[in-house]
């Protein structure tokens, strides 16, 4: 039964851990591009934009739809990269704890 206890210690000790790395998910950064460089943005592990930059001689009204697109493809491009990082982050956190996928501690 003590064996109970202390997994529950310890899962209460990582949620403590993952709630305290939630927190700090605006501290990573992630760039993504698009186009070849024509459109990046910058977004933090949250997944909130923070930057958009798009090259001057892409903006044609002719090419609107074109630049939306590139412009999504961006920010999935920086979504996927700060969510490695993200991954990374909480397993540092989670260490040897085998968590399933998707298993969020009721964060």
């Amino acid at each position: 039964m003590s064996n109970i206890f202390g997994i529950m210690k310890q899962a209460e000790k990582l949620q403590e851990k993952m709630k305290s790395m939630q927190d700090n998910l605006s501290l990573i950064e992630a760039e993504g591009a698009s186009g070849g460089g024509l459109v990046t943005i910058k977004i933090n592990g949250s997944g909130d934009i923070k930057n958009i930059d798009i090259d001057p001689s892409i903006l044609i009204a002719s090419e609107k739809e074109i630049i939306e697109d590139l412009i999504i493809a961006a920010y999935s491009d920086a979504k996927s990269k700060a969510n490695i990082e993200v991954a990374k982050k909480m397993k540092e956190v989670a260490g040897d704890l085998p968590i399933p996928p998707g298993f969020n501690l009721g964060l």
